[in-house]
């Protein structure tokens, strides 16, 4: 018998992977294969954090971190991001309720801060290579606009996978697929929030103190 609850007027929807008929062990391998990517992306960014390291005070007679970082504006997209994180948590407590409505508003929300965030790195690029601080000017902003840009493009496909989410739901509703996608996609999600917690202190934050 599925443990899925199908009610949407007066039940919440309960899924159980594991004992999901015809979607148990897929369901699992899914997650599991979810969390492999994850790993395998840390690897990436951790390589990233390492070569801005060593890379990190090679100005090259160009400007240095203190010189070209806009702390407050930083700290206001590292705000946007933070937040946006905490409404992707009510959009998942929403599905847990199975309210299809408050899932798809707590998304929406919650791509309208991400969306913010890319219109101020973008802005914060554009400024930059506008005063001759493009990435060609020294390894150490090569460096920082690889590990910024890389980030920045990740937020950007979280941004696309929740359209294609939005557009999951209004056709078939918080089915077993959709909840399983929304689960991976707040691992992502959440994942993006801890590599840019990271990326405000090591590289800006130290970088405008040093």
């Amino acid at each position: 018998m599925s443990s899925l609850t199908r009610d949407k007027e007066t039940e919440p929807v309960i899924w159980h992977p594991v004992e999901e008929e015809g979607h148990g062990h897929g369901g699992g391998a899914t997650l599991i294969g979810f969390w492999i990517y994850l790993m395998s992306d840390a690897l990436i960014f951790a390589a990233l954090f390492a070569t801005f390291g060593v890379l990190s005070t090679n100005y090259a007679g160009g400007p240095q971190p203190k010189e070209i970082f806009d702390l407050p504006l930083v700290a206001l997209n590292t705000g946007l991001l933070l937040i946006s994180s905490i409404t992707f948590g009510f959009a998942m407590l929403e599905m847990q309720a199975n309210r299809i409505g408050g899932t798809r508003l707590w998304l929406i929300i919650t791509a309208l801060f991400g969306v913010g965030f890319i219109g101020i790195e973008l802005y914060e690029f554009s400024h930059l290579i506008a005063e001759g601080a493009g990435p060609q000017r020294s390894a150490f902003l090569s460096a920082f606009f690889t590990l910024v840009g890389t980030h920045g493009l990740h937020v950007t496909f979280g941004l696309i996978w929740i359209v294609v989410l939005l557009v999951q739901i209004a056709q078939r509703g918080l089915i077993v697929e959709n909840q399983r996608r929304l689960i991976c996609l707040s691992m992502f999600w959440h994942f993006l929030d801890i590599i840019w917690i990271g990326v405000f202190t090591f590289v800006y934050l130290l970088g405008v103190l040093r």
